[in-house]
């Protein structure tokens, strides 16, 4: 007696094949996640750019009219420097005499350029409170600032009125401000002024609370005393007049270097500076004017004690000036950070550490946002017009293709007649199945072809099933079905197999799961009356239409084979001959070599080989065959990334079809650009679009972008049913169209983009088979 042992528990070893799936399937996730990285970066550039230019995060609300009794009086009667040394409010005034330049808004790489020029001329320094969005914008204009001598300070991040924000959100503005002036001067500053503030007496009871948490974190807020009003471009006498200080006194004076035309601005800063210097005024940043105040200061205390001298009397000034609460700095030289000997420049500290890498970090990464984001949208224009001119196109040529095509009486004046391809083609042909695994689907098949009104011969491939496809093909009992078996080779070879075998010079290909119409290989044929042509593309047709899937793809298929198709075809440079119906003359496939091996995408590369031996492809509306489509997405998604991945390599295979000579060249002149621009160009670039409108949605203009993309919809739905009228289908199913713009679309994209990295990695990828269920029956029984 023998005993075996059992296999209960024991896992077999995978197969070669499956080894090699389990292998391409690591290679691809890789791709999918570089794929969403690509992604993920376009949309942190766009939210950034959006940030910069204030169209996310913005709040444009100004306080205006409110109370300030909580407000100190001796605060409110006090000067425009604002300082809380030891937590103690304490402000101070320009000394007599003595003009503090302070100019809003910037910088600006038109406007902050001529006022550093005018600066420059009249030797004289001022101090910018700068947008921390327009430094990061800007970089280089700060840097030359800086290190002209002048001065800067923080006027938020986003010129937003912190009166309405939190605590978080003003130091977040602080922050990146800071940031930005390290990106592009490698500075920081203690000095700040809030949008919208003017004189210290308008400030009031919501903001006094930010200018005291502002003073605890050490900065010194900077008010007006004379506001030039410049902004509403009086003119220059007028800027002039309104900059003026009465009586002598000395004033911290407010102009703009950003916000619009500020040539009146320029012009008057010059005849300003002449005017004062004449009155024997000077000029001061207000770290100077600061340290000015502070030797009055040390003198006046000196003379007290009797000392009779002023001994270090400049020895403080830079540290005071510069120091974070504004108070007086130990003696015998700048607090640390300070950059030495720059009195004027005494609010800045050198930024170094962290802070300064972080800073050229954000510089680069706007610097990136500033450059990408514009280029997207003007490409995105280009490719838009693109896009509308090519559906234009389809529409015009897709019905004068349908009436070229369905001509049924000659025209006025004699001329025309019934369109017809020439004389009557009766003879048989050979129609081919190759089969892998298709016992669910093959019977229905063969049936399909056992009605065809043309007289057939059908070899059914075995392509090395593994079910029993072959025994149900013989089991019908067909006398014209031979069944032809392989070892498992792909479908290539199990085509080239079955034109090796084929009896007649004519051959229809078709998939193993789908159904013809009666008529369809006589209508298929017809075309081969005129001995030019050497193949010919019919019309697939989603057969398993009822599901949400099924429904977004027989939108898909019926608009592209409608016109994309009947485009294609009087350009006579036809990309694809679908495989599930497609004829070829037998001696024109063995001149191109077969169906090549070489691609994913068979059809494609043989139709372009036909195009390049000088046969011409036509497309033949009236041979209606129905196939089933891939149920689920995971299927949908192998399916596509197979078919958009195969084209990738037969144009490259075909590239040089681009300086082909004659009628064999005439695929490389109109037909691979229009494949690659239509087919790869503008669908990678239309997820573009997309997040584009999303982000104007949400941040722009609801209104106007929902009216732009309802627009495009609108193009679409006239484009997709007038197909749906050329092929006589029910309307019904373009209520579809718009979920599928959101959701089958956005797949389409993703598997487009997946296949571009994987053809840019150099990876590959195996024919795969998808999972058939045999729902599509007979076509009497489709809708």
């Amino acid at each position: 007696m023998t005993t075996t042992t059992p296999t209960r528990g024991r896992r077999r070893a995978p197969s070669k094949l499956e080894r090699a799936a389990g292998k391409a399937a690591a290679l691809q996730k890789p791709r999918v996640i570089l794929a969403l990285m690509l992604l993920l970066a376009l949309v942190s550039v766009m939210l950034l750019d959006g940030y910069l230019r204030s169209e996310i995060g913005n709040d444009a609300r100004v306080r205006d009219g409110a109370a300030y009794d909580k407000v100190p009086q001796k605060i409110l009667d006090g000067g425009p420097i604002l300082t809380f040394a030891d937590g103690a409010a304490k402000t101070q005034s320009v000394p007599e005499k003595t003009i503090v330049l302070t100019f809003d808004d910037g910088p600006t790489p038109t406007w902050t350029p001529e006022v550093l020029k005018v600066l420059e001329r009249n030797d004289v320094d001022a101090t910018f409170f700068m947008v921390g969005s327009m430094v990061s914008r800007y970089p280089d204009v700060v840097k030359k600032l800086v290190n002209q001598g002048n001065e800067v300070g923080i006027h938020t991040f986003t010129h937003v009125d912190l009166s309405y924000q939190s605590t978080a959100r003003l130091q977040r503005e602080l922050k990146q401000t800071q940031l930005a002036l390290a990106g592009a001067a490698g500075v920081q500053t203690t000095l700040f002024r809030a949008p919208y503030s003017s004189e210290i007496s308008a400030v009031d009871n919501y903001s006094w609370p930010v200018y005291k948490e502002l003073g605890g974190l050490g900065y010194t807020s900077v008010f007006v005393d004379t506001d030039s009003d410049d902004w509403k471009k009086p003119g220059v006498s007028k800027i002039v007049q309104w900059a003026t200080p009465k009586k002598n006194k000395g004033a911290i004076v407010l102009m703009h270097d950003a916000g619009g035309d500020r040539s009146q601005t320029v012009r008057a800063l010059d005849t300003y500076i002449k005017k004062m210097k004449a009155k024997g005024y000077t000029f001061a940043t207000v770290s100077g004017a600061q340290a000015e105040l502070n030797r009055a200061a040390s003198l006046a205390a000196a003379g007290r004690g009797g000392s009779g001298t002023a001994r270090g009397t400049g020895s403080g000034a830079a540290g005071q000036g510069g120091s974070r609460a504004g108070g007086t700095a130990a003696a015998g030289g700048p607090s640390a950070g300070v950059i030495e000997g720059a009195e004027a420049q005494a609010g800045q500290r050198r930024a170094t550490g962290a802070t300064l890498y972080e800073g050229k970090a954000l510089v680069y990464a706007v610097a990136v946002a500033e450059w990408v984001v514009p280029a997207l949208s003007w490409f995105l224009v280009v490719v838009g017009v693109a896009v509308m001119g090519r559906f234009a196109m389809m529409l015009v040529l897709a019905r004068r293709h349908h009436r070229q095509r369905n001509r049924k009486r000659g025209r006025r004046g004699g001329r025309g007649g019934k369109f017809s391809w020439g004389p009557t083609v009766t003879r048989p042909v050979t129609v081919i199945v190759p089969a892998y695994n298709e016992k669910e689907c093959i019977a229905n098949t063969l049936r399909s072809l056992a009605k065809s009104t043309h007289p057939i011969e059908i070899i059914v491939v075995d392509d090395g099933s593994e079910d029993d496809t072959s025994e149900i093909a013989e089991s019908l009992g067909m006398p014209n079905v031979r069944v032809v078996r392989q070892e498992n080779a792909g479908k290539p070879a199990a085509l080239n197999n079955g034109v090796r075998h084929a009896r007649h010079d004519i051959v229809v290909m078709m998939d193993g799961d789908t159904v013809f119409e009666p008529d369809a290989v006589h209508q298929l044929v017809q075309p081969f009356a005129d001995p030019e042509i050497g193949a010919v593309a019919g019309n697939a047709k989603v057969g398993n239409r009822d599901t949400v899937i099924g429904a977004w793809q027989h939108i898909e298929y019926v608009m592209g084979f409608n016109l994309d198709r009947r485009m294609y075809d009087l350009l006579r440079c036809m990309p694809t001959i679908p495989g599930a119906i497609g004829a070829f003359r037998r001696d024109a496939v063995l001149e191109v070599g077969g169906m090549s091996e070489d691609t994913l995408a068979e059809d494609t590369d043989i139709t372009i080989a036909m195009h390049r031996a000088g046969w011409r492809v036509v497309y033949q509306e009236h041979a209606k065959a129905w196939t089933e489509a891939p149920g689920s997405l995971k299927q949908l998604w192998s399916q596509r990334y197979r078919w958009s991945y195969g084209t990738m390599q037969a144009l490259w295979k075909h590239r040089k079809s681009l300086t082909d000579k004659g009628p064999s060249g005439r695929f490389g002149r109109v037909g691979m650009p229009l494949v690659v621009l239509f087919q790869i160009v503008t669908p990678v670039f239309a997820p573009l679009i997309d997040v584009f409108t999303a982000y104007s949605m949400i941040f722009v203009d609801f209104r106007a972008a929902l009216l732009a993309w309802l627009a495009v919809l609108a193009v679409q739905l006239i484009c997709a049913a007038y197909a749906f009228r050329l092929d006589r289908e029910k309307y019904r199913y373009l209520a579809m169209l718009p979920l599928q713009q959101l959701a089958y679309r956005q797949m389409m994209y993703l598997v487009l983009i997946h296949s571009c990295v994987t053809a840019l990695t150099g990876g590959r990828l195996r024919w795969q088979k998808l999972k058939r269920t045999g729902e599509v029956g007979t076509p009497a029984g489709v809708s």
